[in-house]
């Protein structure tokens, strides 16, 4: 069994900024694709950004350059480097990894709150 667990979330003023990571831990055989998701009060769950295995990044439209995601694959983990936060940026973050070992498992994080003061 593969467990995802995150830290990093917290409050923050607007302007400031937060790194987030998610590191899988247990029976590990090959991660591929990882990705950040967030979800906002009365919103729907939204991609943030995605790392192939091959190092290529996807960003939400909403990120305008502001947030980073990488990977350590020595690790199994995960980061996101968030800069000039929003209040807008408030939500629930939650990773994401695809395991394989034979078959493929959607695997998730338990989520992190992030907070964003005016």
């Amino acid at each position: 069994q593969v467990q995802l667990v995150e830290s990093g979330g917290g409050l923050v003023q607007a302007g400031g900024s937060l790194r987030l990571s998610c590191a899988a831990s247990g029976s590990i055989f090959v991660i591929n694709g990882m990705a950040w998701y967030r979800q906002r009060l009365g919103k729907e769950r939204e991609l943030v950004a995605s790392i192939s295995g091959g190092g290529y990044t996807k960003y939400g439209a909403f990120v305008k350059g502001r947030f980073t995601i990488s990977r350590d694959n020595i690790k199994n983990a995960m980061y996101l480097q968030m800069n000039n936060l929003a209040p807008e940026d408030a939500a629930v973050y939650y990773c994401n990894m695809e395991h394989w070992n034979g078959i493929g498992t959607d695997l998730w994080g338990q989520g992190t709150q992030v907070t964003v003061s005016r």
